[in-house]
């Protein structure tokens, strides 16, 4: 299914050649009639330089210093025997031209028919071709023929032949996984795959089998899923062109996650993971919004891997079948359920790619990109599917909070996620930003967290805050920590703040209290939904404590800018 997909993925891609064929400058054209007799030579230099030819896609392969010609498009001392006496002496030549014959016996085309009559004419008589066209062309030129209109290196038939005949020698026939056709196949993958993280840089294969554990049914190498050399080729080269191409991919730590659609609608998910402009997920929210009112449409097939590397092996670690119309639903909710308000209080205008959601639960002793795969893989699958975060994400987060001390705001986005993901129905904006009103024993204690630092702070500027020392038991166990924090906040806080900041005295006491009163009686556990709670109460908190700041200094200006103005 996945190799079948990436097949038809690569036929439709203009850039992706076809098998065993590539880019190649091609400075000489030998033009022929339709019965084989020369018609001249046209050069195919590009420019002023006529040094550089016209780049054609042909048939390639590896040569070493053995003979061994392409297929109708080679240089000129495989095409015309040039560098021996005469084209009957060239050993080059001869092993072109029997070639040609293969081809044109194999495939009945009269095109190739044609290039083979001029070859068998030009064996016998050299001088079909005047002295003067012969002259102009080098040994290492490359040439090709055109018949009439048509040049036989772009025929499907030319193509297939050249495909089958690069195969192994005595390759094993069996079926093809992907086609269905019996015939030869490889027992190592053609095309490496390059640019997997963790992967060798020589390259890496989808289909290999190199130990005795990984063989199947006495099948080794690239035998326990064969493929013929067609399908062999489009495969790689479909996940190659992804990883080129930064529209079909995102690099997440040890992770590359490829993404195509069955046909070209110019939808990719690959920026919104990567780095989410608010107008791209605005515009994605409104497209839809609009396509879900659409009836009587089918709907494009989406599809991403997720692949990783282990030596020359290429890891899939996840898999997704979907719809365009579902992806971009799932990618809606999960803009929205990551949606929260900014450190400084302000109102959301960011969103987070990937990469940062998953970078907030790696430890911070690991360096770079060291995190496990099974982090990005896990939130790439819930944004593209919509399904929910599993409560080891959640458990994860908390536990990075706990160790680092803090909740950031890739941090706190993800436990909103992850707690909201799991309930059916919530409002709109439910948890963006404080909720004065939500009276989970866990949230109050949060905000309460909020509180009592910012009175330490004000009152003495500590090098190392309450919550440096105390946040794990707090969000853990609020009961044997609160007590404690309270009487501290009253005597050694709260009395100088009445003194030295009287202001800001009345402001945290009245929040205190008014959490203090729904709050009741401290809890001697929280458990995991609560301590996620806990986490965004303290983030709410001292985001609004800061929004509510800078609305005081913004009045506090204003009045003396009007103030100076009515002076003046």
């Amino acid at each position: 299914m996945i190799l079948q997909k990436l097949c038809e993925f690569a036929k439709r891609i203009p850039e992706i050649p076809p098998p065993m064929y590539g880019p190649r400058e091609v400075k000489w054209q030998i033009e022929l009639d339709e019965d084989g007799n020369y018609r001249g030579t046209t050069p195919l230099s590009s420019g002023a330089d006529s040094r550089r030819g016209l780049t054609l896609i042909v048939p390639e392969c590896k040569r070493t210093s053995a003979i061994r010609p392409l297929l109708i498009a080679d240089k000129a001392e495989y095409v015309l025997g040039l560098g021996s006496e005469s084209p009957a002496q060239s050993k080059h030549f001869a092993s072109f031209r029997e070639l040609v014959k293969q081809c044109a016996d194999k495939t009945g085309h009269p095109a190739v028919q044609a290039v083979a009559k001029f070859l068998a004419a030009y064996a016998a008589n050299p001088s079909t071709v005047p002295r003067g066209d012969i002259e102009k062309i080098n040994k290492e030129d490359n040439v090709t023929f055109r018949v009439g209109d048509v040049r036989p290196i772009d025929l499907p038939e030319v193509r297939l032949f050249w495909t089958e005949q690069c195969c192994e020698e005595n390759a094993p026939v069996m079926q093809c996984i992907v086609c269905g056709k019996v015939g030869p196949v490889d027992r190592v993958s053609p095309v490496a795959i390059k640019g997997i993280p963790g992967g060798q840089t020589s390259g890496t294969q989808i289909v290999s089998a190199n130990k005795e554990a990984f063989e199947s049914y006495g099948l080794s190498q690239a035998l326990i899923a064969p493929t013929c050399r067609t399908c062999g080729i489009y495969y790689a080269q479909g996940v190659n062109y992804m990883l080129k191409n930064e529209r079909h991919h995102v690099y997440v730590g040890p992770v590359v996650f490829v993404f195509w659609t069955s046909e070209d609608s110019g939808f990719s998910p690959a920026f919104l993971l990567d780095n989410p402009e608010p107008d791209d997920v605005r515009n994605l929210i409104e497209s839809y919004e609009s396509g879900r009112e659409q009836q009587g449409l089918n709907p494009e097939q989406f599809y991403s891997l997720s692949l990783s590397g282990s030596g020359g092996r290429t890891v899939i670690r996840d898999w997704l079948d979907s719809t365009v119309p579902s992806v971009q639903a799932s990618l809606s909710k999960w803009f929205a359920l990551q949606r929260i308000v900014e450190t400084d209080g302000s109102e959301p205008h960011s969103y987070l790619g990937i990469w940062r959601l998953a970078k907030a639960l790696q430890p911070s002793q690991a360096r770079g990109d060291q995190m496990a795969a099974n982090v990005p893989r896990t939130l790439v699958r819930c944004a593209l599917s919509g399904q929910p975060l599993p409560t080891w994400v959640l458990a994860q987060a908390l536990q990075r909070s706990r160790s680092d001390q803090q909740i950031t705001r890739p941090r706190a986005a993800l436990i909103k996620a992850a707690l909201l993901s799991q309930i059916q129905t919530f409002e709109e904006g439910f948890m963006e930003r404080l909720e004065p009103n939500y009276k989970s024993p866990g949230y109050l204690c949060g905000r309460l967290l909020a509180e009592l630092e910012a009175a330490q702070k004000l009152a003495t500027n500590p090098k190392a805050t309450l919550v440096d020392r105390y946040y794990g038991a707090a969000s853990s166990a609020p009961a044997t920590v609160f007590g404690y924090l309270l009487r501290d906040f009253q005597v050694a806080h709260m009395s100088k703040l009445r003194k030295t900041k009287p202001g800001a005295y009345v402001a945290i006491d009245n929040r205190v209290q008014e959490i203090l009163k729904d709050l009741g009686d401290f809890p001697k556990t929280l458990n995991l939904k609560e301590q996620a709670l806990f986490s965004l109460g303290y983030y709410h908190q001292k985001a609004q404590d800061r929004a509510d700041a800078r609305a005081i200094k913004e009045l506090k200006e204003l009045e003396e800018s009007n103030a100076e103005e009515v002076e003046q």
